[in-house]
């Protein structure tokens, strides 16, 4: 892959993709949405990959949004009908990506950043980092990024975030809280602690590990009852006869081994 905002290395069978504009405190233009719709692609299909952290590189921020003083050609094509939201290209599950994504979060989470948390399987953060949504505050209305947030977090929080703009930002011991982020470190621990998580989780057996994040985000585009009858056809996918038997390895641990 040729990249021009994004870092990726692969580690074992964990991903890191690294966001990579610090100057602009790593907010996305037309080049890193096309970065991150060439990488979910990339990971989607490469079954080295188990799992992904997404973090970014500065001190400052982790994603601030929308770079406004660049173009997102998507959003500005002359035929309405062409157009095409931000959240096509960056969001995970949107480009179909069921292998669990860590995000790492530190320093300013903002507005379209989002995108990226929203659709996150596990966040965590350092103590720095705020959550925020500006687009109140510049006269815009926000939409996709707290109508996702509402799947993670309690509406009248959601709401708060949404319609406070930048007169306001959640911290992230109140992020934790709400259950947006599962666990708060110090920056220093931040990567090596989603490392961590991604490589324990990327030891799992990969299918049923992918059919478990698929069946749970599925789950929240119906009712209970669909969504438990629909979830019996994931077991019978990924635990059938051809799939993983554990076994229980050294030190306690389990092993998935092919039969």
């Amino acid at each position: 892959m040729e990249l021009e905002t994004l870092l990726y290395a692969l580690d074992g069978h964990v991903a890191t993709i690294t966001l990579n504009r610090p100057d602009r405190l790593n907010a996305f233009n037309q080049h890193m949405c096309e970065d991150f719709s060439q990488v979910w692609r990339h990971v989607r299909l490469d079954d080295e990959v188990h799992a992904v952290v997404v973090r970014a590189a500065g001190e400052r921020a982790f994603c601030t949004g929308v770079d406004t003083d660049d173009t997102l050609e998507m959003v500005s094509r002359p035929n309405l009908w062409s157009r095409e939201d931000p959240s096509s290209y960056l969001s995970p599950k949107a480009n179909q990506v069921w292998k669990p994504v860590i995000c790492a979060v530190h320093g300013m989470a903002a507005g379209g950043a989002f995108y990226l948390l929203n659709e996150a399987d596990i966040i965590i953060s350092s103590h720095d980092a705020t959550f925020f949504d500006p687009h109140v505050t510049y006269g815009l209305a926000a939409v996709l990024e707290p109508v996702g947030l509402a799947a993670r977090m309690p509406l009248g929080e959601v709401l708060r975030i949404a319609l406070m703009g930048l007169n306001e930002r959640m911290s992230a011991s109140r992020a934790m809280q709400m259950g947006l982020v599962s666990e708060v470190t110090e920056r220093e621990e931040l990567w090596p602690r989603a490392d961590e998580i991604a490589h324990q989780i990327a030891a799992n057996e990969p299918l049923a590990v992918q059919g478990t994040v698929k069946a749970i985000w599925d789950s929240l585009d119906v009712g209970r009852t669909d969504a438990i009858r629909n979830g019996v056809h994931y077991t019978q996918l990924a635990n059938g006869v051809e799939t993983v038997k554990v076994t229980r390895g050294g030190a306690g641990k389990p092993q998935w081994r092919l039969r």
